[in-house]
């Protein structure tokens, strides 16, 4: 009879923590400029769109909802990525919008070490982002 594979303590916590616990932990795990860049990015979020919901999606990723994906905040060694799922929906008069800019429907933010984030743009690109989810989502239950 094989053996019953059982699930590690750590599984096991990964499992039942919330998605905030999980990329509060993220961002002290990286304990270097990506986790300060993340938690910055993660503040004008929640500061941009109040009702913003934290999930934790694809084996590690951390992901900002607001009536669907507004964006993903991914680690990479050179950047942190903030990938908008309907980017290519949204006007960008600050040209934030540096990488991924060939596809239909994304758009990302690169962001290396020592970047400047211009705060009021990243925040009224999340705003419109916001914006346009609501409206989808209002159209499809019509």
């Amino acid at each position: 009879m094989p053996m019953k594979k059982t699930k590690s303590a750590a599984t096991k916590a990964k499992e039942t923590a919330s998605p905030s616990r999980l990329i509060d932990a993220r961002i002290k795990e990286l304990g270097d400029w990506r986790g300060v860049t993340l938690a910055r990015v993660r503040s004008l979020i929640k500061e941009a769109c109040p009702g913003v919901v934290e999930e934790w999606k694809w084996r590690g990723v951390p992901v900002f909802e607001h009536d669907g994906i507004i964006c993903t905040g991914e680690t990479y060694k050179a950047v942190v990525k903030l990938t908008f799922a309907r980017g290519a929906a949204l006007d960008d008069p600050s040209g934030l919008f540096n990488s991924s800019l060939e596809g239909n429907v994304r758009r990302a933010i690169d962001i290396r070490e020592g970047d400047k984030i211009n705060d009021k743009a990243l925040k009224a690109l999340v705003r419109a982002a916001a914006a346009l989810n609501t409206a989808a989502a209002a159209k499809r239950k019509r």
